[in-house]
C-alpha cells in the first residue's frame, strides 16, 4: 500500500480519539523478562475502543499487532551513552520496527546530543532517504523543536516530551498551550500527550485542535494510578 493510503487510513481511524499507550520497561511492574503482557492490555484498551495502541519493544509491537490487529505506533526505549534521547535514538532501532511491522514509527525528535555525531536533521534525512514510506511520528517537547521537525519531513507531531526535557515547562497536566500551538502553526497532524491523568484533561486536550490524543500511564500502569491516589490520601 502507498504511503499516502497508508497516511489517510491510520489519520482517519484516529481523529478525534484517544489512542492507549501500552507500556511496560524493565523495572516495571508488569514487565515480565519472560515474555509480553502488555497485549493483554492492548486487549483492554481495544475492547474500550481505542483505535490504535502505542507501544514500546519490538516483541509488543508484534504481540500486540497480533492480539489486535489496530494499527501500531511503536518504538523502541533504550539508552546509549552518549545519547540524551532513549526513544528510537538510533538507525537499528529504525530498522528493527520497520521489520516488525509497525504502522507509524516513533522517534525522539528533541534538539539533544546524540552519540553519533548527527543532528536530528540529519537523522531524519537519512531515515528518509532508507525508508521513504514510513510514516514518521516525532516526540518534541517545544513548539521549536515540533516546527523543526515538521520542515525535516516527519508526518505526525507528539508532544509527547514536553516536560521531560531540561529546556521545557514543567507542569503538573497536560501542556495544552504546546498542543495549540502546533496545531495551528504546522501543516500536519499533532497528536497530544505527556500527563493526561483523567478524562477531561483528555477532553481538553482534543478541544486544542489537536488531530488525536494518547494516554498512557494513566490507563496501563498500575504503580502510577496506584500512587497517584495513595498520595492524594496522604496529603489530606
Amino acid at each position: 500500500m502507498e504511503k499516502s493510503k497508508k497516511m489517510h487510513d491510520f489519520l482517519e481511524r484516529i481523529h478525534g480519539k484517544l489512542i492507549v499507550s501500552c507500556q511496560a520497561v524493565p523495572g516495571e511492574p508488569l514487565y515480565v523478562e519472560e515474555q509480553s503482557v502488555m497485549y493483554l492490555m492492548a486487549r483492554a484498551a481495544a475492547q474500550a475502543g481505542s483505535p490504535a495502541i502505542r507501544t514500546s519493544s519490538i516483541r509488543d509491537v508484534v504481540a500486540i499487532k497480533k492480539e489486535t490487529g489496530l494499527p501500531v505506533i511503536g518504538l523502541v526505549k533504550v539508552q546509549y551513552e552518549g545519547y540524551e534521547a532513549y526513544i528510537t535514538p538510533t538507525m537499528k532501532e529504525v530498522d528493527e520496527l520497520v521489520e516488525a511491522g509497525s504502522d507509524v514509527v516513533a522517534l525522539d525528535c528533541t534538539m539533544r546530543r546524540r552519540g553519533d555525531g548527527r543532528s536530528i536533521n540529519e537523522f531524519l534525512a537519512q531515515i528518509r532517504e532508507k525508508y521513504p514510506d514510513i510514516i514518521l511520528m516525532a516526540d518534541i517537547s517545544t513548539y521549536e523543536e515540533g516546527m523543526n521537525a515538521w520542515k525535516c519531513g516527519v508526518d505526525i507531531l507528539g508532544t509527547t516530551m514536553s516536560g521531560y526535557t531540561s529546556y521545557s515547562p514543567i507542569l503538573d497536566g497536560p501542556d495544552y498551550e504546546l498542543m495549540r500551538r502546533l496545531s495551528q502553526d504546522a501543516d500536519i497532524p499533532v497528536i497530544g500527550e505527556g500527563r493526561i491523568h483523567e478524562p477531561a484533561q483528555a477532553v481538553e486536550a482534543l478541544r486544542t485542535g489537536v488531530w488525536a490524543i494518547v494516554v498512557g500511564g494513566a490507563i496501563t500502569r498500575p504503580l502510577e494510578i496506584a500512587r497517584r491516589f495513595m498520595n492524594a490520601v496522604e496529603a489530606l
